[in-house]
């Protein structure tokens, strides 16, 4: 059997072999976080809080502050919501569970606006976003 197939495919593999071996190495790619967007829901409380008195300054996709209050007297899984530290309300009782759970775990979660509505009944005029951070 001839030997040139051989040396042949070894004249042509050895350059691509030293080109990756002398490759720079890659660029180490950052991850990006995943936003899942978990509950959509009205503020409750708006009326008894901050809200009406920072109205005009709310914004819609405007970042929201949520908290924790287990030890909240009326709701064990209170969640309260601020913007710029001030409180406007809390998410509704109703809903609050597994977004207090998943605080109390330890998960990302984050809130924003969005959407705000003149409306006279209160819980018709914030609607806010939560999302779960992977």
């Amino acid at each position: 059997m001839p030997s040139w197939p051989n040396k042949l495919s070894r004249f042509l593999l050895l350059p691509l072999c030293c080109t990756v071996l002398l490759a720079p190495a890659p660029t180490p790619v950052c991850a990006q976080s995943i936003r899942i967007l978990v509950q959509s829901a009205p503020l409750a409380g708006f009326q008894y809080h901050a809200g009406t008195s920072v109205w005009p300054e709310l914004k819609p996709g405007d970042l929201l502050e949520l908290r924790r209050e287990p030890d909240n007297p009326h709701d064990p899984y209170a969640v309260r919501v601020e913007w710029r530290g001030q409180q406007l309300g809390y998410l509704p009782r109703s809903e609050n569970q597994a977004v207090a759970r998943a605080m109390d775990r330890g998960e990302r979660v984050e809130a924003r606006i969005a959407r705000l509505r003149e409306h006279k009944n209160p819980w018709q005029r914030l609607l806010l976003e939560v999302f779960i951070t992977l």
